[in-house]
C-alpha cells in the first residue's frame, strides 16, 4: 500500500469516527461576550476548582483579570475554592494566597452567608460543576447563596455546566416536610435530570427556596443564567470534550459521579458496605470482608435489573475504615444508561445482601445512621418500610412516585433540547 492510499485509508477512518462536541461552559459564554452584566459592578464568587474552561483556566483568575470586573469577595463551599479543604473538614475564612481576594467560609460555622460578607457587593456569580444530585452539597449552597442575595437585594448569575448524569433521568421521590436538611433542601427529587443553572431557575420561580431546614418564607432573587453552547439533554460528560475537574476528592472522574447516586445512599451505613471511598473506584463497588464475591454476583444476576452488569471483585482499601482489610464483592457496570435506574441498583444491592446475609440488617448495625439515611432519601418511608424485610418491592413504587410531575414540571425551565 503506497503512501497516498495509506493518507485516504486514514481520512475515511476519521470521517467514520464519531464527532466529539465541544461544549462551551458559561464561563466561556461570559467570556466571549465581554463579561455583560458583570463590567462595572462589585463580583463575589462561589466556586472550586471545578470552576474552569477547556483550558483549565480558574474562573477566580479569569474574572481577577477580566476588564471592567471587580472581583470583591471568594465564598468557599464544601472542600474550599482552591479544593484544599477535604470531605466533610470545615472551611474557615481566609484570603486567597493568588489573589489576595477575602474569601467567606459558607461551609462551617456559617452556611448562609451574611450580610456582612455580602456587603457592597453587586452581584454573586456561581460557577461549580454539579453532579446532579440532590445529596451533593453545592446546589444548597447555591440556594442559601441565592435567599441571602434575595435578602439583600444583590444579584445572582449561573455559569452553567454539564450535568454529568445527563439531561433525561430523574429518579426518587421529592423531600417531604420535615426531612428537609443541607443535604435535601429543595422539594425535588433524588436525580433531578436539570443542569445546575436550570435547577436555579426552578428553585427561584417555583417558591422552593425555602431556607436549609424548608420552613421558611420562600424569597425569589434576581437571577440570570449564562448558558452553555453545545449541550443537549442525552450527553453524558464523556460527550462534552471538556475537562473533567473534580469538583470533590472522591468524584474523581466522571464515571464517580454517576456512581454518586447508585451507591452513595447505601454508604450512609457504617461498618456494612464499603462503596469504594477508600480505594481507587470511589461509588463503583458493594463489598465487605464477610461476603461471598460469587454468591452475590450470583444472586444479582438472576435478578435481571436492566442496564446493569456485575462482576466480583476482591480489594484492599488504601484508607478508612477498612484499610487494609482483603474486602469481597461487586463492581457494577451500565451497560444500557438509559434503561438502568441508577438510584434502586443500591437498593437491589442490600436485597440481595440482606437474602444471603440476614443477620447483616443495616439499620440494625448502623441504627446511629439512620437519621441520616431519612435526610438523604429526604423521607423515613423508605427506612421504615424497607427495613423490614428489605425489599425492594416494598419502596420503588414510593421511590418513583413523583418523577412524571416533577418531569413535567420542569420541563418548563428547559434552557436544552
Amino acid at each position: 500500500m503506497n503512501s497516498r492510499t495509506l493518507i485516504a485509508a486514514a481520512a475515511l477512518l476519521l470521517a467514520c469516527l464519531p464527532l466529539r462536541s465541544q461544549v462551551r461552559p458559561g464561563i466561556e459564554v461570559l467570556e466571549s461576550r465581554g463579561f455583560e452584566g458583570l463590567v462595572g459592578k462589585k463580583v463575589g464568587l462561589v466556586t472550586n476548582p471545578s470552576g474552569v474552561d477547556r483550558n483549565l483556566r480558574s474562573t477566580i483568575d479569569i474574572l481577577a483579570s477580566a476588564p471592567g470586573v471587580e472581583l470583591k469577595a471568594l465564598f468557599a463551599p464544601e472542600h474550599g475554592v482552591r479544593g484544599d479543604a477535604y470531605a466533610g473538614a470545615k472551611v474557615t475564612d481566609a484570603s486567597d494566597p493568588k489573589t489576595g481576594i477575602p474569601v467567606y467560609s459558607v461551609y462551617g460555622a456559617t452556611r448562609k452567608p451574611t450580610p456582612a460578607m455580602l456587603k457592597g457587593l453587586d452581584v454573586v456569580v456561581y460557577d461549580i460543576q454539579d453532579v446532579g444530585s440532590r445529596s451533593y452539597t453545592f446546589i444548597s449552597t447555591l440556594g442559601l447563596m441565592m435567599r441571602s442575595c434575595a435578602e439583600q437585594g444583590i444579584e445572582v448569575m449561573v455559569l452553567d455546566r454539564p450535568n454529568p448524569l445527563g439531561g433525561d433521568k430523574v429518579e426518587g421521590c421529592l423531600v417531604e416536610d420535615g426531612f428537609h436538611s443541607f443535604v435535601s433542601e429543595f422539594k425535588i427529587p433524588y436525580v433531578y435530570g436539570l443542569t445546575v443553572g436550570e435547577l436555579a431557575v426552578l428553585i427561584n420561580e417555583e417558591g422552593l427556596n425555602c431556607g436549609e431546614k424548608g420552613d421558611e418564607k420562600p424569597l425569589k432573587c434576581k437571577l440570570s443564567v449564562i448558558p452553555m453552547d453545545g449541550w443537549t439533554r442525552n450527553m453524558l460528560y464523556e460527550d462534552t470534550g471538556l475537562p473533567w475537574v473534580l469538583p470533590s476528592p472522591n468524584i474523581p472522574f466522571p464515571q464517580n459521579a454517576v456512581g454518586y447516586p447508585t451507591a452513595g445512599i447505601a454508604g450512609e451505613f457504617q461498618g456494612y458496605l464499603n462503596i469504594g471511598v477508600g480505594y481507587t473506584l470511589p461509588f463503583c463497588v458493594f463489598a465487605a470482608e464477610w461476603i461471598d464475591a460469587d454468591a452475590l454476583k450470583e444472586r444479582l444476576d438472576s435478578y435481571a435489573l436492566p442496564g446493569v452488569a456485575f462482576r466480583t471483585i476482591h480489594y484492599k482499601p488504601l484508607f478508612g475504615a477498612d484499610k487494609d482489610k482483603l474486602l469481597h464483592g461487586v463492581q457494577y457496570h451500565y451497560t444500557d444508561y438509559g434503561a438502568a435506574c441508577l438510584t434502586m441498583t443500591q437498593f437491589y444491592v442490600m436485597q440481595a445482601v440482606n437474602e444471603l446475609y440476614p443477620e447483616k440488617n443495616p439499620f440494625r448495625l448502623s441504627s446511629g445512621r439512620n437519621n441520616m439515611f431519612d435526610k438523604v432519601c429526604g423521607t423515613d418511608y423508605v427506612r421504615t418500610n424497607f427495613e423490614k424485610r428489605l425489599k425492594v418491592e416494598d419502596i420503588i413504587d414510593y421511590w418513583s412516585k413523583d418523577v412524571e410531575a416533577f418531569k413535567k414540571l420542569s420541563r418548563k425551565y428547559y434552557i436544552y433540547k
